[in-house]
């Protein structure tokens, strides 16, 4: 038997009505808080750490496979991954020697176009 007041509580032909519940007061005042505290210098100092970590995680996973171990057992999966934090290190080595003057990639017609203005 179909609801009469259906058409107040959803627009949807079928199916049942969704409903999206609020978090509780005290949940809402600790995220609050939470925002708060991202303005604060303690805050943002713990926070650039944690990012630079991640950055390295990011780059272990992306470029040297971190995601997967290509062997069986604790020992060799720890050599795996002390190489790859090898790797890592020199990749990050090799790229701080050199040259900073070469671009990375070509400027764009308009770069350009403003530069032979200039």
């Amino acid at each position: 038997m179909a609801c009469p007041v259906r058409p107040q509580c959803t627009n949807a032909v079928s199916g049942p009505r969704a409903l999206a519940l609020l978090p509780t007061r005290e949940l809402h005042e600790i995220q609050q808080q939470n925002r708060l505290d991202q303005h604060t210098k303690d805050w943002q100092h713990r926070y650039a750490i944690r990012a630079g970590i991640e950055a390295t995680l990011s780059q272990n996973v992306r470029i040297c496979g971190l995601r997967r171990t290509r062997y069986r057992g604790l020992p060799r999966t720890h050599v795996q991954h002390v190489l790859t934090g090898l790797a890592c290190n020199f990749t990050r080595i090799t790229d701080w020697i050199a040259d900073p003057t070469r671009p990375r990639r070509a400027p764009s017609h308009f770069h350009a176009l403003c530069t032979a203005a200039s």
